[in-house]
């Protein structure tokens, strides 16, 4: 394969104090999942369970056999710590008791 065959994609995945964007050249047909395992964030992170992460590209949650494509960012979600409803309901709450 020649180089020029390659497209780039960046691999993101965030913690609460900082944020990981690593570039990879990958060849035009390559999985989500490929991409992500070369870019080696699998061995910085084990904490990144692909069968449990869901995953997306800009925003939108993408299933890991999906192609990428040139300029994609794959982004690697973690597990979300509350329920959103559940704390949506407690600040309401809360709010209700101060205006009374």
């Amino acid at each position: 394969m020649v180089e020029g065959d390659l497209i780039q994609v960046e691999v993101a995945y965030a913690l609460p104090a900082e944020q990981w964007i690593l570039k990879v050249d990958v060849a035009p047909g390559t999985t989500i999942r490929a991409a992500i395992e070369r870019s080696g964030i699998l061995a910085r992170f084990p904490e990144i369970d692909l069968s449990r992460n869901k995953v997306g590209c800009w925003g939108h949650l993408a299933a890991l056999d999906d192609v990428v494509r040139s300029g994609d960012r794959i982004e690697i979600y973690r597990p979300l710590i509350a329920d959103p409803k559940e704390v949506r309901r407690r600040r309401a709450s809360q709010g209700k008791m101060r205006s009374q």
